[in-house]
């Protein structure tokens, strides 16, 4: 009986000690669980004036980001964000309707979510734990894009797009990253409704990614951690 009792206290210990390490880890995951900042970049439209170049036509964009951290690994995103594109059909290959040519150029905003996944764990302390305080990541998500003029465009997009963070010290995180957007839309580029514009200028049917509109950002960001977890664990 007494070696059966030590085989359960031991058995006991050891389940103990796992979930005693476990806690520690998971309270450890995250430093911060918040972060909040500014972007600032370029914004590029892609649509039936542009189909194939991701860099063609760059215009000022900026904005706020705020980031909920849920571990090393994972994180939240939502971003508030004002930009700009154009488009000019001479700088495309297209044979429009009659030989229209069009130029175009708006402003749009847009609010967005997106989930975030760091190929490394992003930290620079708990080196035990194989952090870096680089990390590349993969983001995708959705958002609510408007842009204002005569004929005025308001509709979802569905985000994808790569960025590298970096915490240049406790609390500041740099980033940087290029991210896609399809609309379910296809008068993104055509803010004047007289005339020839490019709402479906070949009048197809249109399907989930025939006959849209994209937008494209590169934005840089400087964001601050705030909003510490509660780490019994350890003070490192």
């Amino acid at each position: 009986m007494k070696l059966v009792s030590k085989k359960y206290q031991n058995i006991h210990k050891l389940f103990v000690g796992l979930l005693v390490l476990f806690t520690c880890t998971t309270a450890v995951a995250q430093e911060y669980k918040y972060e909040i900042g500014g972007m600032a970049g370029m914004s590029m439209y892609m649509g039936d004036a542009n189909q194939t170049n991701l860099l063609l036509g760059l215009n000022p964009g900026g904005g706020l980001v705020f980031r909920r951290n849920f571990n090393f690994r994972w994180a939240l995103k939502t971003d508030l964000l004002a930009g700009k594109i154009s488009g000019d059909t001479k700088n495309t290959e297209n044979v429009f309707p009659d030989h229209a040519e069009y130029k175009f150029s708006r402003s749009f905003y847009e609010l967005g979510g997106q989930m975030e996944f760091n190929f490394l764990p992003y930290s620079d302390k708990f080196a035990y734990l194989n952090t870096s305080r680089m990390a590349p990541y993969l983001l995708s998500g959705l958002g609510f894009t408007m842009a204002p003029g005569k004929q005025t465009f308001s509709g979802l997009y569905f985000s994808l797009g790569l960025g590298v963070k970096y915490k240049i010290k406790n609390r500041i995180n740099l980033g940087v990253e290029y991210a896609v957007r399809k609309l379910y839309g296809d008068g993104f580029d055509s803010p004047d409704s007289e005339g020839f514009n490019l709402d479906n200028p070949y009048q197809i049917n249109s399907g989930a990614f025939k006959n849209k509109d994209w937008y494209n950002t590169l934005m840089f960001s400087v964001t601050w951690d705030f909003g510490p977890n509660d780490r019994k664990c350890t003070n490192e």
